[in-house]
Parts: structure tokens; C-alpha cells; sequence
């Protein structure tokens, strides 16, 4: 049994990603990194609040990108195949998600 699966109860699931994909998907994620050490020395430095409120709000549209990039990813693959398998559980699990998504 995998650890994801004695941890969450959930079977380990994986994607194939393009090496292209993961760089961009990767690259997006150090970006947000990089913001988040910036708006923590904000916070040590004593900075103004709106201006590292400011700061939280570009990480939370670099996170929001990320998603966007990945979602579209999994619609383009993942969803596209799961609906001409006619798997309705995988396509119950992504109406699921995006309920999630939207909230």
C-alpha cells in the first residue's frame, strides 16, 4: 500500500506532465515562493500593512494563474478522456472540484 494511501485513505493518482508543462507550472510556483520571502522580510521589516496587503494580493493572483494553467491542463487531458469513457464517477469528481473552485 502506497504511503499517500495509509495517510489519506485516497489511492495515489498520477498525471503525465510534458517536460514543458511541469517547467511552466514549476516556474509559476517559485514565482509565488519568491513573493511570499518577500512579503515575510515585509512583515519582519515592520512594512506598512496595505502595502504588504498589497504584496498578499499578487501572490493570491500568482497562486489563482497556477491554477488556472493546471485546470485547463486537466480539462484538456484528464476530463476530455474521462468523458469519452463516459466515466461518470471522474466526471462526478471534477463537477465536485469545481464546486470547490468557485466557492
Amino acid at each position: 500500500m502506497s504511503d499517500q494511501m495509509e495517510l489519506t485513505g485516497i489511492p495515489e493518482r498520477k498525471k503525465h506532465r510534458t517536460e514543458e508543462e511541469k517547467k511552466n507550472l514549476i516556474k509559476r510556483l517559485h514565482m509565488a515562493e519568491g513573493q511570499i520571502r518577500g512579503i515575510e522580510r515585509m512583515v519582519e521589516e515592520n512594512a506598512y500593512c496595505p502595502d504588504i496587503m498589497i504584496q498578499v494580493s499578487a501572490v493570491t493572483s500568482a497562486l489563482n494563474a497556477f491554477n488556472k494553467e493546471l485546470l485547463a491542463a486537466h480539462i484538456r487531458s484528464c476530463v476530455t478522456e474521462d468523458i469519452r469513457e463516459d466515466n461518470t464517477e471522474a466526471i462526478n469528481e471534477f463537477v465536485k472540484l469545481m464546486q470547490k473552485l468557485m466557492r
